[in-house]
């Protein structure tokens, strides 16, 4: 049986956090209407955005088949789970744009007819707009991952070096930015607390 642990799940949710970035920054750039996208490059991309969710599915599948779950193990399922919907979104936007791009190539002997132009002009809009709807959801994946990284990660060896020497006891809130603790004096007498 696999097991997971909470720097396995945040460094697997880390690592597929940079693949949706690396598909953001593959997207054509919308909005020029004398350079369109490579219809071999999207299918490829729609391809590689398949690869990925299969990914994702395959990390759900991990955890949830493990059956040592803990709160952070939980987090991570919910984690790439969340991602599966902006993932299927961008894919879906990629594949109207494949389609478009297929139109246009299909009626590009047609292009000086008036009806023609009309309906290739408004081809081009909805890619644009394909193109937009990618961006947006690769955009929301990522940051989503980059965000259930972070809070899957264990505490750092600092931290929990210094909560393993705390004389009060430590809930679930640690500050985020420690206070710093009062100059001593010399007269002041000094108190030590058990548990």
């Amino acid at each position: 049986m696999v097991t997971t642990n909470p720097l396995a799940d945040a460094l697997a949710i880390r690592a597929t956090a940079s693949a949706f970035d690396a598909q953001r920054g593959k997207l054509p750039v919308p909005g020029d209407p004398h350079r369109l996208p490579s219809s071999v490059a999207v299918a490829q991309q729609i391809s590689e955005l398949g690869k990925l969710i299969t990914e994702l599915g395959d990390e759900v599948l991990l955890r949830t088949a493990n059956r040592e779950h803990s709160s952070r193990t939980s987090l991570a399922v919910s984690s790439f789970s969340a991602a599966v919907r902006p993932a299927g979104e961008a894919a879906a936007a990629l594949g109207e744009v494949a389609q478009q791009l297929a139109f246009l190539e299909r009626t590009e002997h047609l292009h000086d007819r008036p009806d023609s132009r009309d309906a290739r002009e408004a081809a081009g809009r909805v890619i644009d707009e394909a193109l937009g709807t990618a961006d947006t959801a690769l955009r929301e994946a990522a940051d989503s991952l980059h965000a259930a990284s972070t809070t899957v990660s264990p505490p750092s060896s600092r931290l929990r070096a210094a909560l393993g020497r705390t004389t009060t006891p430590v809930y679930e809130a640690v500050p985020a930015t420690p206070t710093a603790p009062a100059p001593a004096t010399a007269l002041a007498p000094r108190h030590v607390r058990g548990r």
